[in-house]
Order: C-alpha cells, then structure tokens, then sequence
C-alpha cells in the first residue's frame, strides 16, 4: 500500500514538472518570438533612408526653404551593439549630476544595456533593500543622459516602448542651471502600469502622451513651480508598441509636440525656455504610483516586461537648402 501511495506521488509529481517545464517554454518562445519581431521592425526602419525626422503625410512644419540635418552627437540608431560613451553616460552622479534615483526606485548603471539595436533599460526588484545616501531603495531602474547638450531650434524625437511596470518610461531635457532658472522640457512620460492605489488623477499615465515645460522653485528665482502641461489619452497602452514622440522645441516661447509622426498639441512656457538642455532617458519611480506587491509583474514579468526599449535617438537642426 505504501509503495501504490509512493508511486502515485511520483507520477503526480512527473506530471507536475512535465506541465510546468512546457508552461516555461512557452513562455521562452512567446518571448523569443515577440523580440524576433521586434528585430523584424527594426530592420525594416533601417532599409529605409532616413534624411529627416519622422512625420506622417504633410505634418513636417519645416519652411520651404530649410532642410533637416542630423545632430550626430545627439542621436544614435543603437545597432553597434555597444553602449556609445561618447554620446551618453549611465552613471548616474556624473558628469556634474547627482540625482541618483527617487526612493524606491535607485538608478543602476547595469541595468542600461545595447543590444539587438536597442538601447535597453531594465527594472528590477531587489533581494534586498539598499541604503544608499541615506535613503533606502527596493526597486531599481536606470538613466541615460546625453553628453552634449542641445537648445531651441532643434526637433528631438525617439522611438520607444515602456516597460509593463510600475515605473516610469521617458524622454526629455534636463537643464543643470540651478540660478537663475532651473528647467525642464518633458517630451514624453508615462507608466507601464497602474492599479487601484494610483492617485486618480493618473489614471490613464500607461497609456498617454504627456508632456511638460517645467519652470522649476528655486531661491533665486520662483516661489512656486510653473508649468506648461499638454497630454493625449491614446488607445493603446505605451507598453503595447514602439511610438514614436518627438518636440520641436521651435523658439524660446515655442514647443511642438508629434505623435507617431502628427502634431498633436503645443506647449506655451511660463518663461522663455533659452537654456541649454541635456537628453534624458529617466526609468523611476513616482509617489503617485507606488509599488504594489500582490501581482506584481517584478516576479511574474519576462525580460521584455520589465524593459524600456528606444530604438533610435535622433535630433535634427534647420539649415538653409
């Protein structure tokens, strides 16, 4: 009788595994099988010649008599396979930086990679807390940021995927000037994830365009923090598929802003934005959408899940034909 209970264990148990191993490689090959597709779309951007931005159809708002010309040191298609130190830098208090993270959400230069023609920036959940400059950390995520800077009068855009998480996704400039103004100029952030404990006034952040011109509070020059703000609820979640989102950041007073190549919406500043900016590509973690830990796609979520993916980084000037 023992040894009937024995071998019915076993077999239950052999089952059990087999489901299991199929179980995983399914989920292996949904995976390999999403990023072959993903390469797919790559190579079929690369066959085409790029000699301007991305617009759809008549949106180019270019005069007549201008032509678009690439910034080659702030842009990168990512196909070398290797993280271009020339053009960025992932660690994060460098280069006269020194935000290192919004607690619970540390900046981790590992978890920025380039492969497969992508730049890569990969959440995570830690084994443990870290306390790092005082502050303690659970999760952590990755920035990238140009090391030549860019101003007004040139369009800047990416091609990008958000991670499914909690995290954020983004591309903007950040401005280092502290005195007299410190500024912002957001192209594009949202979230691959909300749930039940997201405030409700971001509700819709995993599938928006969003986008600000922040006047920052400073000692030496506002009271209180100033914005332009323009958004679009889209249909898809920003987590679905490359989009890609640019700013024509046209003149001082002056921001446009394309959606998969259309113009979608301006932004007038609260102040002339004439300070010279860095792009950045931030993965963080916001108060407002704090982590929640039943379901949580840290444990459950493939590598792809928890990966921001950008394509291809360009920027372009106007010159005369």
């Amino acid at each position: 009788m023992v040894k009937k209970n024995f071998k019915e264990l076993l077999l239950i148990g052999c089952v059990l595994f087999a489901l299991a191993c199929t179980k995983s490689t399914a989920q292996d090959v949904n995976e390999e099988q999403e990023t072959e597709k993903e390469k797919e779309e790559v190579e079929e951007e690369e066959e085409k010649e790029v000699t301007g931005p991305y617009f759809v159809g008549a949106a180019d708002p270019s005069p007549s008599e201008k032509k678009w010309v690439k910034v080659e040191n702030l842009s990168d298609e990512f196909n070398d396979g290797i993280f271009n130190e020339e053009k960025w830098h992932k660690v994060p208090d460098s280069n006269g930086w020194t935000w290192i993270g919004r607690a619970p959400g540390l900046f981790q230069p590992e978890n920025v990679t380039v492969k497969d023609g992508f730049l890569n920036v990969t959440t995570q959940k830690f084994s443990s807390p870290k306390t790092v400059k005082g502050n303690t950390f659970t999760h952590g995520g990755g920035i990238v940021r140009s090391i030549a800077s860019g101003n007004h009068g040139l369009y800047y855009e990416c091609r990008m995927k958000a991670n499914k998480t909690i995290m954020s996704s983004t591309f903007w400039l950040a401005m280092k000037q502290g005195c007299p103004r410190k500024l912002e100029l957001d192209i594009q952030e949202c979230v691959g994830r909300v749930h039940s404990g997201t405030h409700s006034w971001a509700t819709k952040w995993d599938h928006i365009f969003h986008s600000n011109a922040i006047r920052h509070k400073r000692s030496c020059d506002t009271d209180e923090e100033t914005r332009g703000s323009g958004s679009v609820k889209m249909t898809e979640k920003n987590s679905d598929r490359f989009f890609v989102y640019a700013c024509w950041w046209k003149s001082p007073t002056e921001l446009q802003f394309f959606l998969d190549g259309n113009y979608v919406y301006s932004v007038t500043p609260t102040t002339d934005f004439d300070v010279e900016g860095f792009i950045t590509m931030a993965i963080e973690t916001y108060d407002w959408n704090p982590v929640d830990e039943e379901g949580s796609v840290f444990e459950t979520g493939s590598h792809d899940d928890l990966t921001t993916k950008y394509d291809w980084v360009r920027t372009w000037s106007l010159e005369d034909k």
